[in-house]
């Protein structure tokens, strides 16, 4: 069975359009939170709506809520390499390892007794 070029030709930029139409619409990335703008408006509820259950949370003395969100994990990356010798009964070995390790990305957001924000810090 034989496709004709036109047929051929047809197929290719149907599969083009379509492959240029996934990349397109694909991904978005989320707008970026002015937090200034939510502290004495944003609510610890809205908070748990928008970005779930905090990672960890304390209730002070004072009635204030510290909740921490990890916004981004960063595993540690690396890589090791040896060498070896040995003759009769003595080997010598020498390694080395090559890695780093980021930190989280962590947001705080400190709530006061009225469940409103009173302010925010992240460490990126």
């Amino acid at each position: 069975m034989r496709i004709d070029s036109a047929a051929r030709l047809c197929c290719i930029l149907l599969f083009s359009f379509v492959a240029a139409g996934s990349l397109v619409t694909g991904c978005k990335t989320a707008p970026r939170v002015d937090w200034n703008t939510r502290v004495g408006i944003y609510t610890f509820d809205q908070a748990v709506i928008d970005m779930g259950p905090p990672d960890k949370q304390a209730k002070l003395t004072d009635n204030k809520l510290v909740a921490q969100w990890i916004t981004h994990r960063n595993g540690g990356t690396g890589f090791s390499f040896g060498t070896g010798f040995y003759t009769g009964p003595v080997g010598v070995g020498v390694s080395q390892n090559v890695g780093s390790n980021y930190s989280d990305r962590v947001l705080v957001l400190t709530f006061g007794a009225d469940n409103k924000l009173l302010n925010w810090s992240k460490n990126y």
